[in-house]
């Protein structure tokens, strides 16, 4: 099991400075153009640029070598020594004198598909321009490729050198992940002719793709008895319309002649009425655990458990949906999340969308920290009363299976759906497994209903539970 700060950050990490290794390109040429979005920087700059210049080490300790070389040539009577040293001295008070030129650069971002699927590739084309009068002799620079994406191809930075009026592009493609995704301004270092001072500024380009997966059916969800008033699929224990058998009663007035006993008015010649077990909806919030901790999985290239939980989320939204089911969704996150129970088509848009782009939901963790017993009091408040909870959790420590049984506790019936990130190559990992598997079979102790899924999909590890549990 691994963090997912090893997975999801890193990502992003590995799409600037892990590229560098790729080697360095620096292409003159103008832009791509075609069916792309394409955004700007202002040739001056703007209020969301940043510029810092510092101090490089090219040449620190130069100034002290060359005069102890001056001082060991006097010393020793060594005219070679002392010009040689002389040379240092001057080398070392030319690079305190330079300053890194200012860039003027005006920077545009291309993407070749605003709205991709999940797991496309989408190219980013890159393209800065040296607007100013000044030559930059070094220069680099970083793209900033969002935390929650991968570059799968070329590498997001360039190292060049540009005179006035010429430009340069690079390219390299991401691999579309769930949700909304910002690039963070473009990072541009340059250095003067002799490297000893380095400035670097922040320049903005605001380029953003969204990522919507299509939600799929993921087949019966295991429903327990708390339902509403109306008509569903969920079986009762209320006599009424339906299609299995339920009880008899007295006859009366009124009552469907399709609905009487006739083999027992055959019999005792009494009349008597046959009672269906009802079928009702059920009101149902999925709850989403997108804490920090629950951003594992089994290795690095995996997906974490927060993305398989989202991905299960959306096939059950779905699923309950398609059954006349009221649906709504939260998240377990120390940002807010909340849609309320609902039904059709204009509720499925927003179920499907806040899956997606949620921030609470986001691939990457949020870095606020989380109060469980505010988040509890605000979930209670909002729960309606005959709301039930599928509870979508990799049970990777005891909060979330103490919120379980709190909120089962309180009248609202509680499912937990755990995908299993543990994996058991090392004695911690193995540890990690054990600790989890003693939460299930503490939650299914309690009456609280548990189903786990890893190498299964999930509806299968679903048909699997309700084929068990039903007999």
């Amino acid at each position: 099991m691994s963090d997912s700060r090893g997975d999801g950050i890193a990502a992003g990490a590995a799409s600037t400075d892990g590229d560098s290794t790729e080697g360095k390109s620096a292409d003159p040429t103008e832009g791509k153009s075609g069916n792309s979005t394409e955004t700007e920087s202002a040739d001056a700059p703007t209020d969301r640029e940043h510029r810092r210049e510092v101090a490089t080490d090219r040449w620190v300790g130069i100034a002290g070598a060359a005069l102890a070389l001056v001082g060991l040539g006097v010393l020793v009577r060594q005219p070679s020594l002392v010009l040689a040293g002389a040379v240092g001295v001057g080398y070392g008070v030319y690079a305190r004198t330079g300053e890194a030129p200012t860039p003027t650069l005006a920077v545009t971002r291309s993407v070749s598909d605003e709205s991709p699927a999940p797991g496309d590739e989408v190219r980013v084309t890159v393209r800065a321009e040296n607007v100013g009068g000044t030559a930059l002799p070094d220069l680099r620079l970083v793209d900033g490729v969002p935390p929650g994406l991968a570059v799968v191809d070329g590498p997001a930075r360039v190292a060049t050198a540009l005179r006035p009026g010429t430009a340069v592009t690079f390219e390299y493609a991401v691999r579309a992940a769930r949700g909304d995704h910002d690039w963070e301004p473009l990072t541009a270092i340059t250095r003067d002719a002799a490297g000893a001072r380095e400035r670097t500024s922040a320049l903005d380009a605001p380029t953003a793709i969204a990522c919507t997966p299509e939600l799929s059916a993921g087949g019966d969800l295991p429903l327990r008895g708390l339902t509403t008033l109306h008509h569903g699929r969920v079986p009762t224990d209320v006599g009424g319309a339906g299609v299995e058998f339920h009880a008899t009663r007295e006859y009366r007035r009124g009552d469907p002649l399709k609905r009487i006993d006739w083999n027992r008015r055959a019999r005792t010649g009494e009349l008597s009425t046959v009672e269906l077990r009802e079928e009702r909806s059920a009101t149902v919030v999925l709850l989403v655990d997108s804490r920090d901790s629950a951003y594992v999985a089994a290795d690095p290239d995996a997906e974490t458990a927060v993305e398989a939980s989202v991905a299960a989320a959306g096939q059950a939204f779905s699923a309950l949906l398609d059954g006349g089911d009221r649906v709504g969704i939260a998240a377990l996150s120390p940002l807010d999340c909340w849609l309320p129970p609902g039904s059709g088509t204009v509720h499925a848009a927003r179920g499907r969308e806040t899956l997606a782009t949620d921030p609470a939901l986001a691939p990457t963790p949020s870095d606020d920290r989380f109060y469980r017993s505010l988040w509890l009091r605000r979930f209670r408040r909002r729960l309606p009363a005959d709301a039930q909870v599928l509870f979508f959790t990799p049970l990777v420590d005891d909060t979330a299976a103490t919120l379980a049984r709190r909120i089962d506790a309180h009248g609202h019936l509680v499912t937990v759906l755990s995908p299993d990130p543990t994996t058991s190559e090392t004695v911690g990992q193995r540890l990690a497994t054990f600790e989890r598997r003693q939460r299930l079979r503490t939650l299914r102790s309690a009456g609280i209903r548990a189903v786990e899924w890893g190498d299964d999909s999930f509806p299968v590890a679903v048909a699997a539970a309700t084929r068990r549990w039903s007999r």
